[in-house]
């Protein structure tokens, strides 16, 4: 809204910011014009200088107001990842303002009973419950997450014998994140709807959100993408409804096993040690390959090959690799990108094991590329 006057004619000459001319005559000049103006004109003028000056402070608060809305809110007040060109453009809280439900409780308390056994570590080292760790971290995380849950069943990058891919499975069972059909389910979605609103783990709502946050609230999933209707493959198999629905058995057993052999000192580094270990480098896979790394494929998303994150998670970390690739029983692709999965697989397939491995073709590599 503007605010006007009707000044005197002696006075048009003359501008409101604040009492100078526009010809830029002498103060003095100015001051015995005003004088020589009637009462009525003088009040005038004052007001419409006053108005004028409200205008000046009222604009730049309006523009204060709508301009984080669209454009800085996202940037400043919840901003970019540390050291990554990711804004946080909806950061979710998972922890407050909703109903938890006795599965979001079970999911919390087992994680927090994993840390918190992973404290007692110092004080029970020996080098037997050491290896142990050791040892699982490779069966677990190795053999059973990255080839099992995420090549072999998520993406069906290679085929294997039927005994061989339900050993391997249940192997990834003992890692404590889930069980096959979930969790290859929630992969499946995170591929179809990568970084858009129905990622079930995306760092564009927050870098701790794509970490871990996201598993405290189980029926995100299913009120994004819906009923999981992405897994029939392995619904139809008894052995993986089977796990399905006696799924915490059987870390719990394992974990008995382990007290049996080794004591408390296997429980903290065979369960407690181990499964932590595992837990964050298959999770900073969701969150830190999506964040940190560089992007060699045009894959319009997030998704980066990070070195380091590699190296923990058995060739994981080529994940833009993966990304542009999905159905490819090789991330690494390049020769000096270690991908310990897929020398796995290679030795598998050498042996005779593993058959149809899939692979890139090179038409398939410059579709994907940036220059294409």
């Amino acid at each position: 809204m503007a605010f006007l006057a009707t000044p005197s004619p002696r006075a048009k000459s003359c501008s409101f910011a604040p009492l100078q001319c526009s010809n830029q005559r002498p103060r003095r000049v100015i001051f015995h014009e005003l004088n020589s103006l009637s009462k009525n004109a003088k009040y005038t003028l004052q007001i419409s200088y006053l108005r004028a000056q409200r205008v000046k402070r009222v604009i730049p608060i309006v523009r204060a107001a709508s301009a984080p809305v669209e454009e800085s809110e996202e940037k400043s007040r919840i901003g970019r990842i540390l050291l990554s060109d990711v804004v946080v453009k909806r950061k979710r809280n998972v922890y407050w303002g909703r109903k938890w439900n006795s599965l979001d409780i079970g999911t919390v308390g087992v994680v927090a009973a994993m840390h918190f056994l992973s404290l007692f570590a110092p004080f029970t080292f020996n080098w037997g419950a050491f290896w142990i760790a050791v040892g699982l971290y490779v069966i677990t995380g190795l053999l059973g997450i990255t080839l099992s849950f995420h090549r072999n069943l998520s993406h069906r990058s290679f085929k294997l014998p039927k005994w061989l891919e339900y050993f391997f499975a249940y192997c990834g069972v003992q890692a404590l994140q889930g069980n096959p059909i979930d969790w290859v389910s929630t992969h499946r979605y995170h591929h179809q709807f990568c970084d858009s609103d129905k990622d079930p783990h995306s760092p564009v709502e927050g870098f701790w959100f794509s970490h871990m946050s996201w598993l405290f609230d189980t029926n995100a999933v299913v009120k994004r993408c819906g009923n999981p209707t992405n897994v029939v493959d392995l619904e139809k198999q008894p052995f993986y409804k089977f796990l399905q629905s006696t799924y915490i058995i059987h870390p719990m057993a394992f974990a008995a096993i382990l007290y049996a052999v080794g004591g408390f000192p296997y429980i903290v580094w065979g369960m407690g040690v181990r499964i932590v270990w595992v837990y964050h480098i298959t999770w900073f896979v969701n969150s830190a390959c999506h964040v940190w790394g560089n992007q060699v494929w045009n894959t319009g998303d997030l998704s980066r090959n990070n070195w380091w994150v590699a190296l923990l998670a058995f060739g994981e970390g080529w994940h833009n690799n993966h990304h542009a690739f999905e159905h490819s029983a090789r991330h690494g692709l390049e020769w000096w990108q270690i991908d310990v999965t897929w020398y796995a697989v290679r030795l598998l397939q050498a042996i005779g094991l593993a058959t149809a491995v899939k692979l890139p073709t090179e038409s398939q590599k410059q579709r994907m590329a940036f220059n294409n």
